[in-house]
């Protein structure tokens, strides 16, 4: 499963370098104004994902998921074949976004924090993502990123994930509450932030009261007013 797994990351990561070196060819001169990312984050059973499949979709931006975000970030290798996909310019730029965030949080990052900086970073330099968890919204420049929670009340949540992964809503309401924790753990640990903070985000959206239709009409209609500010 793991060599599997590293097989799959490492086609992934070469098909999008492969397609950020075509965007390079066709970019105009000018960079997009406005909105050009979107970070999502949200509690475990509230759909965000499926919202920011979504978003990607209507917005022709390109979707990347937690995991694939955590595998990148995971390895060096990884980590400087996306990196090397910046130019002299774009990678200053990180270089020096990565040092502000270090200083502005007094963060003390490890390695995996290190090369999730980098990775999220140089995704966010080739604008046009829409970037699923890892505390992308403490990344991105907030400038260019709209930044979204999607939250649900917790009974909801629940009986999202019990018809999810077929299990009781006893054991659903167990995986949920982990994985809100584990969550918040990740936050608190490498940017001593609170996930739940609302002032951390552009726009908060409960699909408990609102379809992922209207979620999606909210997020497509907030990223183009920005655009014309």
């Amino acid at each position: 499963m793991k060599k599997t797994m590293t097989r799959s990351i490492e086609k992934i990561v070469e098909d999008q370098v492969a397609q950020w070196q075509k965007l390079r060819k066709l970019k105009k001169e000018e960079a997009p104004a406005g909105i050009t990312l979107v970070s999502v984050s949200r509690e475990y059973g509230s759909n965000g994902a499926m919202l920011a499949e979504r978003i990607a979709a209507e917005l022709g931006f390109t979707l990347f998921h937690q995991e694939v975000i955590h595998e990148m970030a995971a390895s060096a290798k990884t980590s400087k074949r996306i990196v090397e996909t910046l130019d002299e310019k774009g990678l200053n730029l990180l270089e020096e976004s990565i040092a502000y965030l270090v200083n502005e949080r007094h963060l003390w990052p490890d390695q995996y924090l290190r090369h999730l900086m980098r990775v999220i970073g140089t995704i966010g330099g080739h604008e046009r993502a829409v970037i699923v968890g890892r505390c992308a919204n403490f990344i991105l420049p907030p400038e260019k990123t709209l930044r979204v929670r999607v939250i649900a009340p917790l009974p909801i949540r629940i009986q999202t994930i019990a018809k999810r992964l077929g299990v009781s809503e006893a054991d659903a309401r167990k995986q949920v509450l982990k994985t809100d924790s584990d969550r918040r753990a990740f936050s608190r640990k490498y940017f001593y932030a609170d996930l739940t903070d609302p002032f951390h985000y552009d726009l908060l959206i409960n699909t408990g009261r609102t379809s992922i239709d209207t979620a999606v009409a909210i997020v497509r209609a907030a990223v183009r007013e920005w655009k014309q500010a």
